[in-house]
């Protein structure tokens, strides 16, 4: 098992093919959008799931990510750990209705954040993995909450994610959750909460937008509305797909 974890997170330079290509028992492999994707019809939730991820939080409206106290949850988006995206891309574009949508209201996988923190535009995690994203508090029981989710589910994990958590895995003492003092100024500040951006991953020759050359040599190609690349590229007809 050893070998297989090293070998699958490429810290094995002496050897190029993997006997089992898995990792903490995740199949490692590259995201694969099987089955067309809308999130709205194929990962319903009600907004009444905000209130179980209230209770399971003891009452409290917190965001994990930042360590942020929230007077009400009308300041806050449902957010899903594993993107229903990110999921659809990892094993469940082929599950059935029925897990999709038990995907969408698992409490696993929910919890609360800033819209800013959430959302496309604004920097936020907007379907992005942990190789691409981590919150900047709360980064071990993020990580674990994600094995955890993907384990349920039986998704697999990219090779840069796997590296990525197994950092963040390897140094943690704890995976609780941290509740951070309240009123602390540091509570609400976002500090660099995005390790690579979709320019850094994509954008080849640096001139701050994607092509659809550098989208197909990168194999993201269709482009979604939903995926981190679409921001930085041109959808000329507005369909929410480029370089089809």
């Amino acid at each position: 098992m050893r070998f297989a974890v090293l070998c699958c997170l490429g810290l094995l330079s002496n050897f190029t093919v993997c006997a089992q290509e898995t990792w903490r028992g995740l199949v490692v492999e590259s995201e694969n959008r099987c089955s067309p994707y809308d999130k709205s019809s194929q990962y319903p939730y009600p907004q009444s799931v905000e209130d179980r991820v209230v209770a399971a939080m003891g009452g409290k409206v917190y965001g994990p990510y930042t360590g942020r106290y929230f007077d009400s949850d009308t300041q806050t988006d449902i957010e899903h750990i594993v993107a229903a995206s990110e999921g659809h891309d990892s094993g469940l574009c082929a599950a059935s209705a029925q897990t999709k949508q038990q995907f969408a209201t698992d409490l696993l996988n929910l919890t609360l954040a800033a819209p800013e923190i959430n959302r496309c535009g604004t920097q936020g995690k907007c379907g992005l993995d942990a190789h691409e994203w981590l919150p900047p508090k709360n980064q071990c029981w993020f990580a674990n909450r994600v094995v955890q989710v993907k384990t349920k589910y039986k998704l697999s994990v990219d090779a840069a994610e796997a590296r990525v958590l197994e950092t963040v895995l390897a140094n943690c003492d704890s995976t609780e959750l941290v509740y951070y003092t309240r009123g602390n100024s540091q509570e609400s500040a976002i500090s660099e909460p995005i390790l690579i951006t979709a320019l850094d991953k994509y954008d080849d020759n640096r001139n701050g937008r994607i092509s659809c050359a550098e989208a197909r040599a990168h194999g993201i190609a269709p482009v979604r509305r939903e995926h981190a690349a679409y921001d930085f590229m041109r959808d000329g007809n507005n369909d929410g797909v480029v370089c089809e």
